[in-house]
């Protein structure tokens, strides 16, 4: 299932969507000149904001997924906060040869160069449902290299969830078929 922009908003995500674009900035020619870096920071350091999208999203996933997924290096931040407050596990995915032990890794594209993502072959039971989590969904290569390390390693991408998606830069193509959760778009 796709969420789309076109389907009913509950007034809870509304509400969480408005947080989080107040307390979003933009940081100009980040990483590198021409890019406009979107950061959550001032997000993650207001207690009562982070319990509030937290919880918002946990309670979208309650009983939809088995363990969350995030990416290097905010969607752990926000993916072990996730996982706790469902009750679930939570398997990092990691840049190139950060993950100690056996992995298997796919190469992405980034709005600014390229990369390796990393998770470990023994990260997740096969069909288990996952809830894939990180801060921005930008180009898409990011989350889609990460769903499939989810399914090489047997995983099955029960949602894709992001604070932030970028939609001018059309991530959300490169997850075609997914159910797609974004609070804020920009």
């Amino acid at each position: 299932m796709t969420h789309s922009d076109t389907e009913p908003r509950d007034q809870e995500l509304q509400e969480t969507a408005a947080l989080v674009a107040r307390l979003m900035r933009d940081i100009p020619d980040f990483p590198s000149p021409g890019v406009l870096f979107k950061d959550f920071t001032p997000l993650l350091a207001d207690g009562p904001a982070l319990r509030t999208v937290v919880d918002d999203i946990a309670r979208r996933h309650r009983g939809d997924c088995e363990v969350v997924v995030g990416m290097e290096a905010r969607g752990f931040i926000l993916g072990a906060a996730v996982a706790y407050a469902l009750g679930v596990g939570f398997v990092p995915v990691r840049k190139a040869g950060k993950l100690p032990g056996a992995t298997v890794g796919a190469d992405y594209t980034l709005e600014y160069g390229q990369a390796t993502l990393e998770m470990h072959v023994d990260a997740l039971t096969p069909g288990q449902r996952v809830l894939v989590l990180d801060d921005v969904l930008a180009t898409g290569g990011t989350a889609a290299a990460t769903c499939g390390l989810v399914e090489d390693c047997g995983g099955i991408v029960s949602a894709c969830e992001f604070v932030l998606e970028i939609d001018a830069l059309r991530g959300r193509e490169r997850l075609a078929g997914r159910r797609v959760i974004s609070l804020v778009h920009a």
